[in-house]
């Protein structure tokens, strides 16, 4: 039930799941390069039967698309030229949970392997995975928590497609940013929503109404980045499902007008078998911020990788415009908080959206960095990170796309293969975008011009 408390499914129970009646539907996922879980519905029976051991096959022109799921050159994995042969999807036991806003269904994510078994290394959930391998070998673990904000609006999807998303109503009508008056307008989805995560398995924290008209944010416990990205991106889906069922649509888009936009920021720590590392290592917590601050620039392609991203980086509206860290400081890109065992560091770059395991690995590829460089914090920001003469982050995509093609830590983090898909993917957003001719061009052009 939406309401009950989940949480992850072994092979047995959904055996007897099954034996009873209660599941008859697998989603089997994977992550693509926007973040977006991708797949297959099987039968139980045929998961199973044959999926369990032997994996499925999917086209690998899924990690090789744009947004709009066309086929476009410029990527060495898939091609026409190669045919667009298959990757394996090869299911991960540990993250099967069940679906409770789709009848008898159940979901799981998958890790993309090539037929020989080796990594397909442009897989999102691939490249967090080799990361997370590199703090292995010191022992360490990363520990990851996103907060996603929303925008809610009374139109359904369709509605506001045939619209072409023009004059449409917002949930909530004024600033309800804390506001218990204003949420609850909107709490009936919102509600459904919290419970239907928990009933995955999700333990959500919270939620809260946000600035701009119809905006929200449900927050999630704390847990290994792994599993923090499988849920961000399994929620996010969800939550577009469970709108769509109310009649309603919400959306993730950085900035979806001139108001304040659609956040995520990424907490982060690294953990060992003790506890919080940042808690007990003054030296090692430093050096991994210190890796944050002279990475930023390079991976913001990681951050905000779409053209629509860079456009809430403005200043006053609680997104960072500056490369800075400051103790409990929202205008600064990177706000360090909490005390002990919770001491973290909260990057404020990413909007909602971003795709978690690849922020997740730039965070991690920046803090090893710093850890390895031995590379000195500078002290922190006091006042406005705004009115400081700190580094600008970069303020289009195309200068973001340059940082990250001369980045000789991502280059040596995630490898020149997976540098130059992400590179690709880039230039095909941006041709798309100057190929585009826009209603703000209209309406300035079409009579004064």
């Amino acid at each position: 039930m939406e309401g009950s408390r989940g949480g992850p499914v072994s092979l047995d129970e959904l055996r007897s799941q099954v034996a009873a009646g209660k599941v008859d539907t697998v989603l089997l996922a994977i992550a693509d390069m926007e973040g977006r879980v991708q797949g297959k519905r099987l039968t139980v029976q045929h998961f199973l039967d044959e999926v369990v051991d032997h994996a499925a096959e999917g086209c690998n022109y899924l990690l090789a698309v744009d947004v709009e799921m066309e086929t476009v050159d410029g990527y060495a994995m898939a091609s026409w030229s190669s045919g667009y042969g298959d990757f394996e999807m090869v299911p991960d036991i540990s993250t099967l949970r069940p679906v409770p806003w789709l009848e008898g269904t159940v979901i799981l994510m998958a890790d993309v392997q090539w037929a020989d078994g080796s990594d397909v290394v442009a897989s999102p959930r691939q490249i967090l995975r080799r990361q997370l391998a590199r703090l292995d070998e010191r022992g360490w673990k990363a520990m990851a928590g996103t907060e996603l904000e929303f925008i809610v609006v009374r139109d359904t999807y369709e509605d506001a497609w045939r619209k072409a998303y023009r004059d449409l109503e917002p949930a909530n009508l004024y600033n309800i940013d804390y506001s218990l008056l204003g949420t609850a307008r909107v709490e009936p989805l919102i509600r459904r929503i919290r419970n239907s995560m928990m009933g995955a398995g999700m333990p959500v924290e919270d939620s809260k109404g946000e600035c701009n008209f119809g905006q929200h944010e449900i927050n999630f416990h704390f847990g290994e980045a792994l599993e923090t990205a499988d849920q961000h991106v399994i929620y996010k889906n969800g939550a577009k499902e469970i709108a769509s069922q109310e009649g309603m649509a919400l959306t993730f888009m950085a900035k979806l007008d001139e108001r304040e936009g659609n956040s995520c920021h990424i907490h982060c720590s690294l953990g060992d078998e003790d506890g919080n590392v940042f808690a007990e290592d003054d030296q090692t917590f430093e050096r991994f911020v210190a890796g944050q601050i002279a990475c930023l620039r390079e991976m913001t392609l990681m951050f905000a990788p779409q053209v629509n991203s860079y456009k809430r980086f403005a200043k006053g509206s609680f997104a960072p415009t500056t490369v800075a860290w400051g103790h409990d400081n929202r205008t600064c890109s990177l706000r360090v908080v909490g005390k002990g065992q919770a001491r973290r560091v909260e990057n404020r770059l990413p909007g909602a959206d971003v795709n978690p395991y690849l922020a997740l690995a730039a965070m991690i590829a920046a803090g090893l960095h710093g850890i390895d460089e031995q590379l000195e914090l500078e002290d922190p920001l006091q006042g406005s990170a705004y009115d400081s003469d700190k580094p600008s982050v970069p303020g289009t995509m195309y200068e973001a796309r340059d940082l990250f093609a001369s980045s000789a830590v991502a280059s040596q983090a995630f490898g020149q293969e997976v540098v130059d898909h992400y590179l690709n993917r880039a230039r095909v957003e941006l041709e798309a975008f100057e190929a585009a001719v826009t209603d703000w061009e209209r309406f300035r052009g079409f009579e004064r011009l």
